[in-house]
């Protein structure tokens, strides 16, 4: 949503993400954030046309990610993560997929979320953690 809208935090990521070699999702991340867009567009129809262009560069954008697959293996381990980190659903599922980034990758990963107890949770999987 950072890279989409703007709001706290955007700036960082833009610069960030302007200087990465890949960004990886998970590919409920494409759900997410248009059900985010969407409720932004109930709370705020003013902004139709910001919303109607972020839709657009997601659409755009999304062929350049890195998509983790959610698969059964990635919902087990997502599974597990939610209980020992007491984590929401989607968010370890999130997880999950930045982990098995993690683990699978020979590049550098690093876990890009704002939420406090996601990014403990990351950091105990020793992912390396926006500051």
């Amino acid at each position: 949503m950072k890279l989409l809208v703007d709001e706290a935090q955007s700036d960082q990521m833009r610069q960030i993400s302007s200087t990465v070699d890949a960004i990886g999702v998970c590919r409920i991340s494409w759900a997410e954030t248009m059900a985010a867009l969407a409720r932004l567009q109930r709370e705020d129809p003013v902004c139709d046309e910001d919303l109607e262009q972020a839709r657009q560069h997601l659409i755009q954008s999304w062929k350049n990610f890195t998509i983790v697959e959610v698969s059964q293996p990635l919902v087990e381990t997502a599974g597990r993560f939610a209980d020992v980190f007491a984590l929401r659903g989607y968010d370890s599922v999130q997880l999950a997929a930045a982990h098995e980034l993690h683990v699978n990758s020979e590049q550098p990963v690093t876990f890009a979320c704002y939420d406090r107890r996601l990014n403990q949770a990351a950091q105990l999987l020793q992912l390396e953690v926006l500051p």
